[in-house]
């Protein structure tokens, strides 16, 4: 009877080790046959488009309420709906999603062109371009935001660095996972 169950426990025992040893082999074999991560940049630029729309365009919306801009979070809505539409609370989260719209073409455009670029310095730019094209260039022509010359200086150094800092977000989110070369190298033994 003690044999049967020192064979019944060794054959347990074997088998938990099998187990144990398969799950930890998948684990190791990637370390030491050195293959590395690789983010696919699709859909990496969507979810992260997505959160900067959702949390920069609550902040924006923040903004607007709190009197810092004259500019409404739905001005990106502005050539689809009549102008009064867009400052109602409604008007206010069709324009947070169009944010988290345009939030995610933004992102793709900058992954897919800019992922290389080291540091925050690109993605500050990044966000600059968007705030002239906006608020100088194209904004103004599709009655999407005042001309600058008719916004406040309050509202104009306010979305000056709400884009800025949008940009910071989707720009250094995407140099940190294209150019942080530490999570890609294998795992040293013993470290």
């Amino acid at each position: 009877m003690a044999e049967y169950t020192d064979r019944h426990a060794s054959h347990v025992d074997t088998k938990h080790k099998d187990v144990e040893s398969h799950a930890n082999q998948g684990r190791r074999s990637k370390q030491r046959q050195g293959q590395h991560y690789y983010t696919k940049p699709f859909s990496f630029a969507v979810e992260l488009g997505f959160f900067a729309g959702f949390i920069w365009g609550g902040i924006q919306w923040l903004n607007y309420l709190l009197h810092f801009s004259v500019v409404p979070l739905g001005f990106l809505a502005e050539p689809f709906f009549k102008h009064e539409y867009i400052y109602t609370a409604a008007g206010h989260l069709t324009g947070w999603l169009f944010f988290i719209v345009f939030s995610i073409v933004a992102a793709l455009i900058y992954t897919y062109t800019l992922r290389k670029w080291k540091g925050p310095l690109p993605g500050i730019g990044y966000g600059i371009v968007w705030w002239l094209i906006i608020f100088v260039l194209v904004g103004p022509k599709l009655d999407m935001v005042k001309p600058i010359n008719r916004l406040t200086w309050d509202s104009i150094i306010t979305e000056f660095c709400f884009f800025l800092l949008w940009g910071l977000f989707i720009g250094y989110t995407v140099a940190m996972e294209y150019t942080d070369e530490r999570k890609r190298e294998p795992e040293k033994a013993g470290a």
